[in-house]
């Protein structure tokens, strides 16, 4: 079997970085591959301002803030920093500080999913509520949009293998970013929106892992982040593929480490998960060359910063001689999603140089 089925990662992930300006700009983005995006993630680097996350199955005049606990703005300003998703990139509105303000950077990130999704449930017998949404099987990623129900409900999710992170957004309440991930197992849930370390007090999932074909989420008490009755949500479902992107955790060492991931990588999200801190974001756009530093906090507003401890390679990513509880405190769980810049080795088997 091929070691990846993806040779070339920018037909389903890109990193834009550009320039604000006073007026429109359609931003094309660089890779090897045209890709329309359906998931774009936006972010102002060289000033504080917010996160913003739209998707095609909401589409373009929908924002949600990452970093908040927002609901789905559709009338505000921020409907209008989006104008389009287009084939090779994305076109941002002029003259909006969070967007494309004269004198800021920015940084965009956009996912293909790209398939038109519908799950009647009470039809095909798959999960136990509707749901709808766009659906990548090939890259491992979904968009999926359902109404909740209180109690426990099982939705489609589309991908084909069990997605190993979900990030959940409830659209019509102020609600918090809502994580699983695998690696934390069905019993705890993190915030994407703070700096707090996962935790048992919500039972979101029921105690239940995803499946191949479903999602768990439940109504916990007076807390509505995955399942409540009147509850419109979004949920961004993804899978590792191997080559071209790997979910997982390790355990800091507090020096020099090495986390496998069998490709180049060149997008990284990590979080300290038994502990407090933010959720870090680095790219080899905004940092071509070790050491990676540039970064952006996830779960806040705040400017890029720069560290200068982070290590890409051609089969892995690093942290050298720091003991830092953003990413490598000894004895501290951390999650991480990591896609690939190149695959270590193509289906051809042309290896991946180091940087």
């Amino acid at each position: 079997m091929a070691y990846t089925t993806i040779d070339d990662p920018t037909a389903y992930f890109q990193t834009k970085i550009y320039s604000g300006s006073s007026s429109s700009q359609a931003l094309t983005f660089d890779g090897n591959s045209d890709m329309q995006p359906d998931w774009l993630w936006l972010k102002r680097r060289s000033a504080g301002g917010n996160h913003f996350a739209y998707d095609s199955v909401r589409g373009a005049n929908r924002s949600l803030v990452p970093n908040d606990t927002d609901a789905e703005d559709t009338s505000g300003e921020s409907t209008s920093y989006l104008t389009s998703f287009d084939s090779d990139g994305f076109t941002v509105a002029g003259g909006y500080n969070n967007t494309n303000n004269s004198g800021s950077t920015y940084v965009g990130w956009g996912w293909k999913a790209g398939t038109s999704f519908t799950n009647d449930a009470s039809s095909t017998g798959i999960g136990s509520i509707d749901s709808a949404g766009s659906v990548n099987q090939t890259a491992g990623f979904s968009i999926i949009t359902y109404s909740g129900t209180d109690g426990t409900a099982t939705v489609a999710h589309g991908l084909g293998v069990a997605p190993d992170f979900i990030w959940f957004k409830r659209r019509n309440a102020s609600k918090n970013n809502t994580v699983y991930h695998s690696a934390l197992g069905n019993t705890k849930s993190i915030y994407m929106d703070n700096t707090s370390a996962a935790s048992t007090d919500y039972d979101y999932f029921a105690d239940t892992s995803p499946t191949s074909s479903v999602f768990t989420v439940k109504k916990d008490e007076d807390y509505d982040e995955t399942n409540a009755s009147g509850g419109n949500y979004v949920a961004w479902c993804f899978a590792s593929k191997q080559g071209y992107s790997k979910i997982g955790s390790y355990i800091g060492t507090g020096s020099n480490s090495f986390i496998y991931t069998g490709f180049k990588v060149g997008w990284l999200l990590v979080k300290v998960a038994d502990g407090t801190n933010g959720w870090l974001v680095i790219d080899t756009k905004r940092s071509p060359a070790n050491p990676q530093g540039k970064f952006v906090y996830a779960n806040a507003s705040s400017a890029e910063g720069t560290v200068t401890y982070g290590e890409f390679f051609s089969n892995g990513f690093g942290w050298k001689g720091t003991n830092s509880i953003a990413v490598n405190q000894s004895g501290k769980q951390y999650i991480y999603y990591a896609i690939a810049e190149n695959p270590f080795v193509t289906s051809t088997g042309v290896p991946a140089t180091a940087r």
